[in-house]
């Protein structure tokens, strides 16, 4: 919302924020279903790896977002809302996949809280650097989330592979 608030401070069309904030958070949904079929596809590895440097990148880039055309930065909104969720429930997958089953449901659990974690530090940290920083520019400290995950993600293929 506060993305979008931001680039209709000087708007062009009437828009309804609420709404399109909640269709933009609501196309997450979508996103888990197409993960889900392309997991099956590809592998549940492959698709959160893809969908976390899509989710990364989308950070990178969004200061760039707002030079767009209105629809255009409408569309990258979208298209972010998809990306950026779509790793979720692979994570479950890979820990549902590959943990013991003795410990399966508390693993899930764990991870499940870390998400939540992420997402509430996320939350906050963006209202606090709101005060700070120009939006145009605080959404890039989100690609750290990325990243980190891909890190991990690499290690973990590394040391499989040895």
């Amino acid at each position: 919302m506060l993305l979008i608030n931001y680039s209709n401070k000087h708007p062009t069309e009437n828009i309804n924020i609420a709404t399109l904030s909640f269709v933009t958070i609501a196309i997450g949904g979508l996103a888990c279903v197409i993960s889900g079929y392309h997991s099956v596809i590809f592998g549940a590895k492959k698709t959160a790896f893809f969908s976390l440097c899509l989710s990364g990148c989308c950070c990178l880039v969004s200061p760039l977002a707002f030079q767009l055309p209105f629809i255009g930065f409408i569309v990258f909104l979208i298209f972010w809302g998809l990306v950026v969720i779509a790793d979720s429930p692979l994570f479950s997958t890979l820990v549902a996949q590959n943990a013991a089953p003795q410990i399966k449901g508390t693993a899930i659990v764990i991870v499940t809280c870390i998400g939540f974690s992420i997402t509430i530090a996320s939350i906050e940290l963006l209202n606090y650097l709101s005060a700070h920083l120009d939006p145009r520019y605080m959404f890039m400290i989100l690609s750290l989330g990325p990243v980190t995950g891909l890190m991990y993600m690499f290690s973990e293929r590394r040391k499989s592979i040895q």
